[in-house]
């Protein structure tokens, strides 16, 4: 299985798996792919440059792309979609590889467009693909000045539990057809040779991220590796108690969303606090995962918080904040997906009821100066995890920290 998804112009994709397992079965003629260009030629009116529907500072307006590139969203620019659609040839042409074919039925025809525009990135692993995955957002999050402010288009395409080899030929040859790169996690010594190899023969530009690390380790603590990937036959996973701790950890952090049962928050380890729509959920489960008991307490005026919140350790607790245009856009959309009324919205996402809630934040904050603030406008779930727990681990390690009234 596989998966696609384009970071800065198209949304996420999904390619039929035909499309890579049998790249001959359909073939394309000449006639056909020049009657297919002259109609997209002919049948495809001039488009307009969008009109922007929203004009903030640039500050702002690069926030939003950045946050648009990082969910899958398209990007509407102008003149980064052409009327003809060229069938660009690989930069390493294969013997027998064929153009690439028009768009599917039931695939947007504009997603495929958006699809040929940018630089492909093809993933293999013989797992779930998430070292492969993450690896490569992580590398391409020193690219978003290209991104962002100059659209240039990167598409990555996940081919998970690839087991065999020919399975594994079949996906490189289709790389080299598309002049995309490979990057591979390939836990089996001879798997990753043979991609090594074939990459070598179809002149694949590509990488693999496993094996270096692998064998430096390998040579590090002299044990030779097993060569098995990740949940195959015969790998044992006992249940360790950091397994136990997790788990525990999940379903505290569930029982205790958006200020429940207040009398347990002395059980947390991380308390999150902070005004509606500004994150605490999604980032007490992710922090969760990672084995901590959180509790979120929602910041609402006219609404006294929990006692429990200052009877609690000070140095448990951390303030989120958000840009309040960002958060006004955030809550309307909120509002409209769950059908509020007109005076609710009004109560909710207008922008002098969003700037009073925040500053109403803000004074519970100044008056509890060990609490850190954590603006979390533009700013990934994993960027504010980070910062968090830097945050939480000096305290406990009674590490130097800079001033507490400083927003991180």
């Amino acid at each position: 299985m596989f998966a696609s998804s384009t970071l800065g112009l198209s949304n996420l994709l999904t390619t039929p798996t035909s499309a890579i397992c049998e790249p001959k079965s359909h073939p394309i003629h000449s006639s056909s792919l020049t009657n297919y260009q002259n109609n997209q030629t002919t049948s495809e009116p001039e488009r307009e440059p969008p009109v922007p529907k929203f004009k903030g500072s640039p500050q702002l307006n690069r926030w939003s792309r950045a946050r648009a590139l990082r969910s899958g969203r398209k990007l509407d620019r102008p003149g980064n979609r052409t009327p003809n659609m060229e069938v660009n040839s690989p930069a390493h042409p294969v013997e027998g590889a064929l153009p690439r074919s028009p768009p599917a039925m039931g695939i947007d025809s504009d997603d495929e467009l958006d699809l040929t525009a940018g630089k492909s990135i093809y993933m293999i692993s013989d797992g779930t693909g998430w070292t492969a995955e993450h690896s490569v957002n992580a590398a391409l999050g020193q690219f978003e000045h290209c991104l962002i402010d100059r659209a240039c288009a990167v598409n990555t395409h996940l081919f998970s539990g690839i087991d065999d080899v020919e399975r594994l030929m079949e996906i490189v040859k289709q790389t080299a057809k598309d002049g995309a790169m490979l990057v591979y996690t390939l836990a089996d010594p001879s798997m990753a040779e043979s991609a090594r190899q074939a990459c070598k023969i179809w002149g694949v530009p590509s990488t693999d991220i496993l094996g270096p690390i692998t064998e430096a380790i390998a040579s590090h603590l002299g044990v030779s590796p097993s060569g098995l990937p990740r949940g195959a036959p015969g790998r044992n996973f006992p249940l360790s108690e950091e397994y136990f701790k997790r788990i525990e950890a999940i379903e505290f952090t569930i029982k205790q969303d958006d200020g429940a049962l207040p009398q347990n928050l002395h059980k947390a380890d991380i308390i999150l606090t902070g005004v509606s729509r500004t994150g605490k959920t999604p980032l007490s489960t992710y922090l969760a995962h990672k084995g901590y008991k959180v509790a979120n307490v929602p910041i609402v005026m006219g609404v006294d918080l929990p006692k429990t919140l200052f009877e609690v350790d000070p140095e448990k607790v951390f303030g989120l904040t958000i840009n309040p245009v960002i958060l006004q856009t955030i809550r309307r959309a909120r509002a409209k997906s769950l059908g509020f009324s007109e005076e609710i919205r009004d109560n909710y996402s207008e922008m002098d009821y969003v700037k009073r809630e925040l500053e109403y934040a803000g004074r519970i904050f100044s008056q509890n100066p060990v609490w850190p603030v954590i603006e979390v406008t533009g700013k990934a779930i994993e960027e504010t995890t980070a910062v968090l727990l830097r945050l939480y681990h000096d305290r406990h390690n009674k590490c130097s920290m800079p001033r507490i009234s400083k927003r991180y």
